[in-house]
C-alpha cells in the first residue's frame, strides 16, 4: 500500500472552509468592478485641476496651440490698428475745426506771461505816462512772447480782470442788500455784450476805411479788456473811501487808459506812416486817427457806465 493512502486512511478527512478571495484594490485611475456606470467626476477634477493656472481663478487655461494664436492674434492686431487709425483720424478732425474757430496755438502766445510781466503791465497800465519805447519786439517777423516784452497785448490780464469785476459787482451789491443771482448774471452778460460791440464796431471800421493793419481780433479783445482794470480800482475805491474815492481813483484809471489806447493803437492803426517816419496828411490817415480817438474816446465812456449803479 502506497503510504500516501495509508496516511489517508489513518487520519480522519478535515472540513475544507471555503476559502476568501481577495478583492485586489482598485488602483488610482481604475474602475470598481462592483460599480455600474464610471465615475468620470475625479478625472474631470484631476483635469481641471492639471489645467489650472495662477491668476486663472479656478477656470481651465485658454488652450494654446499654434492654430489658436494663428486665428487670434491676426484679429486683434487688426482690431487694434484700425481702433488707432480711427483715433487719429478723429483727433485730425478736431484739431481742425478748433483751429478754424478758435486758434488754440495763437490763444497759448497771448497766455504765455510771468509774474513780473504782470506786474509790469499793470503799472503800465496806471503809469502810461512814464513809459516811452511803445514798440513790440519781433523775433524773425514774429512778434516775441508777452513775457519777454510788456507792450505785447496778452489775455491772461483782461481774463483775470474780467472774471474779478465780476466778483466786486458781486460784493457791492450785496454790501448794499441788493444782491441776486440775476442781477449778478445780468452784470456780467452786459460787459461781456459791451465788448463784444465794440470789437465789431472797430473791425467794420477798419473795413470801411480800408486800414492795412496786423491788428487782429484777439488783438483788440485784449486791448479793449485792460479796461477791466481801472474799473476795479474805481468800485473797490468806492466800497471803501465812498462817493468821493469811486471819482478819484476811477477818474485816473480814465486817463490812463485814454492815454495807453493812443499810443498804443496809434502804431497797430496807423502802422505804414509810423513804418516810414513821416507823418502823411492825407483824408484816409486823418480817418485812421479819428478811427483811433474814438476807440480811445469809448474806454472812459463805458468804464463809468458799467460802474457807477454799483456804488452808493
Amino acid at each position: 500500500m502506497h503510504p500516501a493512502g495509508l496516511a489517508a486512511a489513518g487520519t480522519p478527512r478535515q472540513r475544507k472552509w471555503p476559502s476568501k478571495r481577495r478583492v485586489p484594490v482598485s488602483q488610482p485611475g481604475m474602475a470598481d468592478p462592483h460599480q455600474l456606470f464610471d465615475d468620470t467626476s475625479s478625472a474631470q477634477s484631476r483635469g481641471y485641476g492639471a489645467q489650472r493656472a495662477p491668476g486663472t481663478l479656478g477656470y481651465p487655461a485658454a488652450s494654446g496651440s499654434p492654430q489658436t494664436a494663428f486665428l487670434a492674434d491676426p484679429v486683434s492686431n487688426m482690431a487694434m490698428a484700425y481702433g488707432s487709425s480711427l483715433a487719429a483720424q478723429g483727433k485730425e478732425l478736431v484739431d481742425k475745426n478748433i483751429d478754424r474757430f478758435i486758434p488754440v496755438t495763437k490763444l497759448k502766445y497771448y497766455f504765455a506771461v510771468d509774474t513780473m510781466y504782470v506786474g509790469k503791465k499793470l503799472g503800465l497800465l496806471f503809469f502810461p505816462y512814464l513809459h516811452q519805447d511803445w514798440e513790440v519786439q519781433y523775433q524773425q517777423d514774429t512778434p516775441v512772447a508777452p513775457r519777454f516784452d510788456v507792450n505785447a497785448p496778452d489775455l491772461y490780464i483782461p481774463a483775470m480782470a474780467f472774471i474779478t469785476y465780476v466778483l466786486v459787482a458781486g460784493l457791492a451789491l450785496g454790501t448794499q442788500d441788493r444782491f441776486s443771482p440775476d442781477l449778478l448774471g445780468l452784470q456780467a452778460s452786459s460787459a461781456l455784450a459791451w465788448l463784444t460791440l465794440e470789437v465789431l464796431a472797430i473791425l467794420l471800421s477798419l473795413y470801411l476805411v480800408t486800414v492795412n493793419t496786423d491788428l487782429t481780433t484777439i488783438d483788440l479783445v485784449a486791448f479793449l479788456g485792460y479796461k477791466y482794470v481801472g474799473m476795479i480800482g474805481g468800485v473797490l475805491m468806492g466800497l471803501l473811501f465812498g462817493k468821493i474815492g469811486y471819482y478819484l481813483v476811477l477818474g485816473w484809471c480814465c486817463v490812463s487808459i485814454f492815454v495807453f489806447m493812443i499810443r498804443t493803437l496809434r502804431l497797430k492803426i496807423l502802422a505804414e506812416a509810423a513804418a516810414e517816419g513821416i507823418p502823411v496828411r492825407g483824408a484816409r490817415n486823418q480817418l485812421r486817427m479819428y478811427l483811433t480817438m474814438a476807440v480811445a474816446a469809448a474806454q472812459p465812456l463805458l468804464m463809468y457806465w458799467l460802474t457807477f449803479h454799483l456804488v452808493r
